[in-house]
């Protein structure tokens, strides 16, 4: 069972935002989807947030929470007219339409609150050269600077970095990063590749290598020391 807040200002909350939500046995909190507000929010397992209107303040609300690190993936509800405009500059997690049904929405949120459980002896946090990676934090940080990853982008290079020199190929991370069968195929792999590497630098771009007609891996610095994990 998680723990979800739910950013809305429906009069109504979970019934008019979400009604498979109130099916469900997850604990619900509702506040307003408001920045200050979120200042005194509760610990969570999961954000979701009302997008069904004001689309433009909502991709500006679900980037602010990207930009400031969450804590917690963030699932956004928008009605089926709305999807059409949803672009992945949102920093969001997730979607899904207003409309779901119960099953799919545990299945849902299952997803993306189990992606954010470490394993087992993993690593909290790396170091590569300049390079900050905090998995506790989801953060990355270059030269103290906070890179403005997505969480998916972030998780991407997370993941890379700690198995470096293997090879995955794109239905692998689909798999290990995405969590299920993503319904942008394989090209979104290639696409958050390519901002991942863009948001890195010149430095650091590099660092994500490509594997001709197989996928990609972490190639790290010649220096193989300088990755160095950080108790």
């Amino acid at each position: 069972m998680a723990t979800i807040l739910l950013l809305t200002d429906a009069p109504q909350a979970s019934a008019e935002v979400l009604p498979a939500l109130g099916l469900l046995a997850h604990q619900v909190r509702v506040m307003p989807a408001d920045p200050a507000a979120l200042l005194t929010a509760p610990t969570t397992d999961l954000l979701l947030v009302d997008g069904r209107r004001d689309l433009p303040a909502v991709r500006s609300f679900c980037r602010m929470l990207n930009a400031t690190g969450a804590g917690a993936p963030v699932i956004l509800v928008l009605s089926e007219t709305g999807a059409v405009a949803l672009q992945n500059d949102w920093g969001i997690t997730d979607f899904v339409l207003d409309t779901i049904g119960p099953a799919e929405l545990d299945a849902r949120i299952r997803l993306v609150t189990t992606i954010l459980e470490p394993a087992a002896g993993a690593i909290n946090e790396q170091k590569i050269g300049e390079l900050v990676i905090d998995a506790k934090g989801f953060t990355a940080k270059l030269r103290g600077e906070s890179l403005d990853l997505t969480f998916k982008e972030f998780e991407l290079l997370r993941f890379l970095t700690q198995h470096p020199g293997r090879v995955f190929t794109r239905s692998q991370l689909l798999q290990e990063v995405w969590g299920y069968d993503y319904f942008g195929g394989t090209r979104t792999v290639d696409v958050h590749v390519r901002r991942l590497r863009a948001k890195l630098g010149p430095e650091y771009e590099s660092l994500i290598g490509t594997v001709r007609n197989v996928g990609y891996r972490c190639d790290l610095p010649a220096a193989r020391d300088e990755l160095q994990p950080i108790n």
